[in-house]
This record gives structure tokens, C-alpha cells and sequence, in this order.
């Protein structure tokens, strides 16, 4: 799998960073209100310096201690007024983010859902959860905190040099000296902090992706005794991201060097500057005061900028990485303007039959189907090229080929987990790139190969796919239908014998749950809508010679109701098929019986080699 790394072309902090207004728009009135108030917070703490000014050349130098306390009086209520609009600030932004999080983390899980099966072939599962949790985390730190402070620090320093500019405007020169110099070199160490923060995020985004797949295959690990190795791999991607983080903390100790020691050293010249001219009588001893204290009140402003900065841009990197998602296509859900998965669009469709229109009853097509993947080389073949094949409505038809021939890939057309770039399937005469998706995974259920579960009950696992085939929530007919599917998977004796029944937890990937009983699972889910087409990949593989027979008894009744597809490695499965097609280097080879095929073409009677005599005993049944 391959991600944007840190190589990526990257847009300016400032542009990526505007595009969370979408975001923030709802909430703009009360996130606005939240900065005017600290804004008027600072400003406040700016008043202090006049107050002082005041105090020091009127009651104390008049040595009036009525004054005095007067003065005493005004700075305590600033700083109570100062700290309780910095409160309110804090008040007004948290819910309103809070929100806004939610609303960006449901918008990436939208787009997840409706991304084509091509993208999460490239994409790690380990970078796409760093977004949707570290990226998104940082994006609200930085609304909350680096946004509103840029702008309160920034209206601070320019207010405050106004002010000292006023008090003394040869000693605000001094202090404003350092700013080109300090303008340049946090421009050049932010640039490549920049750098290193995207490489950081990346680089999480690889280490969640090892931690979740060591999870996943501790059984593997174990297994095998491999725990060492891979604790040794994942040591080699801490070191690298405790690398980065250090050239990170050293880019950042520069900033913050940078930006402490240059104010600090205007500071000193202007206070003995000011100092000789209080000396010379050329200036009073308030308005050094005054100064002083705007100075010192303007530093943690300054200082705060390379904070700010660096906060900042590991905010943009985030909100690259995060748009990086939203800006892949969707898969759409029609077929105006549909592009397939491998470039086609149903514009280019053949008109469905000989006259274009609907054919009932003429079960599943595949004409002049071909496809490549999307991340195929150039010059790498099709993996499927002029499939032709019919299956006739209500009959089932057995896929058999060796290994690596293309039969997954084909199954995976049919519901539109891909789609051809070349030729058309048809559904009851339909071209299939002519129905929405939705539509489309309603007439079509499949098993897969792999029996993936969820971290839910029995039940919800199983009913999810009747979603599209169920009137309303009707739980008597939920009920009905799951105990139907149950029983054709074979699967109701081990349900009822765990500890709730149905409304057992079956915990992440279905993991406390053996293979068979996985598969039989995924089994009850393809059948218990009753769809009008079925795609079975190999629903027997996990089951043992007993139940394996229960289940085609079952199966049987079902598939007689059904138009279906099943892909067949064993000769058992073969049994369940009325016609057999032989899939060989992504083409349909041969049609027909098992009998017609095993006595006409060597290559079907290789595969079913070991299992011929079985099938010849059984094929009557």
C-alpha cells in the first residue's frame, strides 16, 4: 500500500488551513465573539503600563498614599477583568470545537464509506486511522488555541508598539530593530519544520499501521515465535520517528532561541538607554516605567509566535493529510457520469439487448468483460479479457479455475466493487453500470472469500445485509429471517450455544469464533435477504466433511430460488452447480456440465483431480 508521504507537493499553511471555513461556519458567530473577547483581554493588559505611568509620576512621586491606593485599585480590577475574559473566551470556543471535530471526523467516515474498493487497496489502515484521530486532534488544538493567539498576539504586538512608539519613539526603534531579522530566519526554520512535522505524521501514520496489524495477527506472531522480529521492526520505526521528533525539537529550540534572545537584547539596550535619558532629566520616571512594562507585557506575545507558528503548521500538515482523503473521488452512487474503478464510464455502455431494452428473467451476463486494476503496470496484461459467459435466471453456475486465474476478481464486478474497463454485466437484461450502487448491492448478496465480521452481535452481523430488502423495522420478520438464514449456514446449533444466543458479542473480526464458524456466519448474511443474484466465493472452504453436507443440503433450497455464481476450488462445492465454466488466464475457457467438462478438457480434470470419483458417484444426487 502506498500513502502521500512527506515528498508530496504540499500547499501553503495559510491555504490549507482556509479550508476548514467550511467547517467552522457554523459555529463562526460564537468562535468570532471568542476571539473579539481576547482581543479586548490583551488590550486590557496594555492598559496597565498607562495606569503605572500615572501611579509613578503622580502619588508616588507626590507621595500621596491615598493615590497610591487608588492606583492599587485599578490594576487589581484590570487584571480581574483580564482573567475573566480570557475565561470567557475559553467558555465560548469549547463546545462549539468539540462540534466541529465531530463534524470533520463524521465527514472523513462518509467519504471512507463511499471511497471505491480501489482506494483502500493502496491506502494503509493504519495512515487512515492517524487521520481520522492524531490529524483531527491536532486540527481542534489548533482552533482552539494557535488560531485565536495568532491573532490576539499579533493585534497585542501591533497595538503595543504603537504604544511604545507614542511613550518613546526613539526607544521603540530600538525595540522594533529586531524584527526584519527575526521576519527572515522564522521564515527559513519554518519552512523546514514544515518538512519534518509532514514526515512525523506520516511515519505515525506507518507505526499505527504496524501496531493495528500486529494486533490483528498476534496469532500469527505467536504461532510462529516471530514476536522477537517483530518487536525488533517496530524498535526500527520508533527510532525513526524519535529521530524526527528530535529534528523537530532542535528546528523548534532554534525558533524559540531566535525569537527569545533578540527581543531580549532590545530590551537591555532600551532600558539603558532610557535609564541615562531618566538620568539626563530627558525623561520621566513613569514613562520609563511605562515603557518597560509595555515591553515586558509584549513579550510573551513575541515569544509565543514560534509556538504559535510551529502548532500551526503541524495544523496544516494535518489538514493536508486529512483533505488528501476528502479529495478522492467517491465512488457515485449513479450512473450519470459514473467512472469506473479502471476508467469506464457507463456513457459508453452497450443499449441492454437487442432492442436496449430490459430483459426479465434473463439472469447474469458478462459480455466482452475485461478488467484491469487500477494500480496495474502499464504493460502488465488485463486480469480479465473477453469474458463471455450466461447464467441463466435461477440456475446456479460453478466457477472453477486454478489459482491466480482472476475467479475473485470477477465476483467482485458483479455487486460493483470494481467496475469493467471494458464490456458490460447485465442484470435481468440491465446493464449494470446503468444502476446505482445502491440499487445494484440490493439484487446482488455475496459470501466472500475471507468471512470478515464486526465487532457486534450474531444478529446484527447477520441482518445487516437485509438493509435494502426489509419494509420498515419489523422485528418479528427480522427474527424470521435470521433464524431461516441460521438454519441454512448450519450455523443455529453453535449459536444458541453461546452465552446470549444472537445477541452474543462475537468481538473484533469475528477472532472469538473459529474459521467454520465465521464462514458459516458470512453464509446466513449473503442469503438472508433473499437476493434475486447470489455470489458465493468459496462458502465451504472452512467446514468439515459433516457440516459441510448439512450445509449443501440447505444451501440447495436456497440456491433453487436464486440466480448464482459460485466460485468452486473443491469438488463438493462443483455438486451445488447446475453448469460449470472454466476460468483460464482471465478468460472463460470452457462451458458445461461436470461430466461434459471432465470428459472433454484435460485441464478442468486436473483440477478436479482427487475429487472426480466422489463427483461421479454424487453428480445423480
Amino acid at each position: 500500500m502506498t500513502t502521500p508521504g512527506p515528498t508530496a507537493p504540499r500547499r501553503s499553511a495559510v491555504r490549507s488551513l482556509l479550508r476548514l471555513w467550511p467547517f467552522l461556519r457554523p459555529v463562526r458567530a460564537r468562535f468570532f465573539t471568542a476571539a473579539f473577547v481576547a482581543v479586548l483581554a490583551s488590550c486590557i493588559g496594555l492598559v496597565i503600563p498607562v495606569v503605572l505611568k500615572w501611579l509613578v509620576d503622580g502619588p508616588v512621586a507626590a507621595r500621596d498614599p491615598g493615590g497610591a491606593w487608588l492606583g492599587g485599585g485599578y490594576l487589581a480590577l484590570l487584571g480581574v477583568a483580564e482573567a475573566g475574559l480570557f475565561g470567557l473566551r475559553r467558555w465560548l470556543v469549547a463546545r462549539p470545537l468539540a462540534a466541529v471535530e465531530a463534524a470533520m471526523r463524521e465527514t472523513l467516515y462518509r467519504r471512507l464509506q463511499r471511497l471505491p474498493v480501489a482506494f483502500h487497496d493502496r491506502w494503509a489502515s493504519g495512515q487512515l486511522l492517524s487521520r481520522a484521530t492524531t490529524d483531527l486532534s491536532l486540527l481542534r488544538l489548533f482552533l482552539a488555541f494557535p488560531l485565536t493567539f495568532l491573532l490576539v498576539n499579533g493585534t497585542t504586538i501591533v497595538v503595543g508598539c504603537v504604544i511604545l512608539l507614542v511613550q518613546r519613539w526613539s526607544l521603540g526603534l530600538v525595540l522594533l530593530a529586531p524584527v526584519l531579522p527575526l521576519m527572515v530566519l522564522c521564515s527559513v526554520i519554518e519552512a523546514r519544520y514544515a518538512l519534518a512535522a509532514r514526515r512525523a505524521q506520516d511515519q505515525l501514520g506507518d507505526l499505527t499501521t504496524v501496531v493495528e496489524e500486529s494486533v490483528l495477527g498476534i496469532r500469527i506472531t505467536k504461532g510462529f515465535g516471530r514476536h522477537r522480529s517483530q518487536a525488533r521492526a517496530f524498535t526500527r520505526l520508533t527510532h525513526r520517528v524519535r529521530t524526527t521528533e528530535l529534528h523537530k525539537a532542535r528546528l523548534l529550540a532554534w525558533i524559540w532561541g531566535v525569537i527569545t534572545t533578540l527581543p531580549e537584547i532590545a530590551i537591555g539596550t532600551a532600558l539603558v538607554l532610557g535609564t541615562l535619558q531618566v538620568a539626563d532629566g530627558a525623561l520621566s520616571a513613569g514613562t520609563l516605567v511605562a515603557f518597560l512594562s509595555t515591553a515586558l507585557a509584549l513579550r510573551w506575545p513575541v515569544d509565543s509566535i514560534g509556538f504559535l507558528l510551529a502548532m500551526s503548521n503541524e495544523a496544516a500538515t494535518a489538514a493536508d493529510r486529512y483533505f488528501e482523503v476528502l479529495d478522492e473521488a467517491p465512488a457515485a452512487d449513479t450512473a450519470a457520469g459514473d467512472t469506473a474503478a479502471g476508467g469506464r464510464t457507463a456513457s459508453t455502455a452497450r443499449p441492454d439487448g437487442p432492442g436496449g431494452g430490459q430483459r426479465p428473467g434473463d439472469g447474469l451476463r458478462f459480455e466482452g468483460v475485461e478488467f484491469r486494476y487500477p494500480d496495474a503496470a502499464a504493460d502488465a496484461p488485463p486480469t480479465l479479457r473477453g469474458v463471455d459467459l450466461h447464467i441463466r435466471s435461477g440456475e446456479t453456475m460453478a466457477l472453477v479455475g486454478a489459482t491466480g486465474s482472476g475467479k475473485t476478481t470477477l465476483t467482485a464486478l458483479v455487486p460493483r466493487l470494481y467496475d469493467p474497463t471494458a464490456g458490460r454485466i447485465t442484470l435481468d437484461g440491465r446493464d449494470l453500470a446503468t444502476l446505482g450502487r445502491e440499487e445494484a448491492r440490493t439484487l446482488v448478496s455475496v459470501a466472500f472469500e475471507e468471512p470478515t465480521l464486526f465487532s457486534a452481535t450474531v444478529a446484527d452481523n447477520v441482518l445487516m445485509a437485509r438493509g435494502g430488502n426489509v419494509d420498515g423495522h419489523d422485528e418479528e420478520a427480522e427474527e424470521a429471517a435470521l433464524s431461516r438464514a441460521l438454519e441454512v449456514a448450519q450455523a443455529d446449533g453453535f449459536v444458541r450455544a453461546l452465552p446470549e444466543g444472537a445477541a452474543t458479542q462475537v468481538g473484533e473480526q469475528g477472532l472469538s469464533l473459529s474459521g467454520g464458524q465465521r464462514q458459516r456466519l458470512a453464509l446466513a448474511r449473503a442469503v438472508v435477504g433473499r437476493p434475486r443474484f447470489l455470489i458465493l466465493d468459496d462458502p465451504l472452504s472452512a467446514l468439515d466433511v459433516h457440516t459441510e453436507a448439512l450445509v449443501e443440503a440447505a444451501l440447495r433450497r436456497v440456491l433453487a430460488t436464486t440466480t448464482a455464481l459460485v466460485v468452486a476450488h473443491r469438488p463438493s462445492t462443483v455438486l451445488l452447480a447446475d453448469r460449470v465454466a472454466l476460468l483460464s488466464d482471465g478468460r472463460i475457457s470452457a462451458v458445461g456440465t461436470h461430466h461434459e467438462l471432465l470428459r472433454d478438457n484435460a485441464e478442468y480434470a486436473a483440477l478436479m483431480s482427487g475429487g472426480s470419483s466422489r463427483l461421479e458417484g454424487e453428480q445423480v444426487r
